[in-house]
C-alpha cells in the first residue's frame, strides 16, 4: 500500500479554549457504543456545544465564520482524562486534520499521532496570539509545516515543537501501524515462525 506523508496541514483554524480538555468532553460516554470510528463524525465536542435538547450552545466549532476549520487551537493539557481512542478518532472524523496546544496528555497525543494527526505544541504568548487572530480574522488561512516546525499565516509566524519520533513516522508516511505491517508481509511471515507455539498437550 501507499505510504500517506504528512509534511503539511493548511486551512482555518478554530480556537477550542480552556486548560485540561478532558476526553470526557471531547467525546461524551455514550457515544463509545458505535460499531466503527466513521459514525464519530460530528460528535466532537457534543455536549460543548448542543443542550438536551439539540440546541446549540453557540460553540465557536458552530460558528459560521470557523465552518471547514482543519486545524484546532487548544489550551495545556489537552486530551487529558480517559485514554480512549474515539476521542482523536472523532476529531479527525469530523473533519479537524491537526491541533496546536500548549500541551498534550501523553496517550491522547500517541492516539493521534497513530490516525495521522500531528498534535504539535506552541508556547503560551504565541498561542494566545494565534488564537486572537483566528477570532479576530477567522478567514485566516493557516499552515502548520512539519518540516521548518512552524505554524504560520500572512499575519505571523510562530515556532511548533513535536518528538522527534512521531514527527518522523508523519513525515515518512509511516504512522500507520496496518499500513507497515501489510507493506512487509515476508517480515510477518518470519516473526510468526520464530514465534513459539502452545503446547497442544494437556
Amino acid at each position: 500500500m501507499p505510504l500517506n506523508k504528512i509534511t503539511s496541514i493548511c486551512g482555518k483554524a478554530v480556537p477550542v479554549v480552556g486548560a485540561d480538555m478532558d476526553t470526557d468532553r471531547i467525546i461524551p460516554a455514550r457515544f463509545l457504543k458505535c460499531v466503527t470510528f466513521d459514525e464519530l463524525a460530528g460528535t466532537m465536542f457534543y455536549d460543548e456545544r448542543f443542550h438536551a435538547d439539540g440546541s446549540s450552545k453557540g460553540h465557536a466549532i458552530d460558528a459560521p465564520q470557523h465552518a471547514g476549520a482543519s486545524i484546532i487551537f487548544g489550551g495545556e493539557n489537552f486530551g487529558c482524562g480517559s485514554s480512549r481512542e474515539h476521542a482523536p478518532q472523532a476529531i479527525k472524523r469530523s473533519g479537524i486534520r491537526a491541533i496546536v496546544a500548549e500541551s498534550f496528555a501523553e496517550i491522547f497525543f500517541g492516539n493521534s499521532s497513530g490516525i495521522g494527526m500531528p498534535c504539535v505544541c506552541a508556547a503560551h504568548d504565541a498561542l494566545q496570539q494565534a488564537i486572537r487572530i483566528a477570532e479576530e480574522a477567522p478567514e485566516t488561512r493557516w499552515t502548520l509545516d512539519l518540516t521548518s516546525m512552524t505554524l504560520s499565516c500572512p499575519q505571523t509566524t510562530i515556532a511548533i515543537s513535536m518528538p522527534a519520533e512521531p514527527r518522523e513516522a508523519l513525515m515518512q508516511g509511516r504512522w500507520d501501524a496496518v499500513v507497515e505491517l501489510m507493506n512487509a508481509p515476508e517480515a510477518v511471515k518470519a516473526l510468526a515462525a520464530a514465534l513459539p507455539c502452545p503446547s497442544s498437550s494437556l
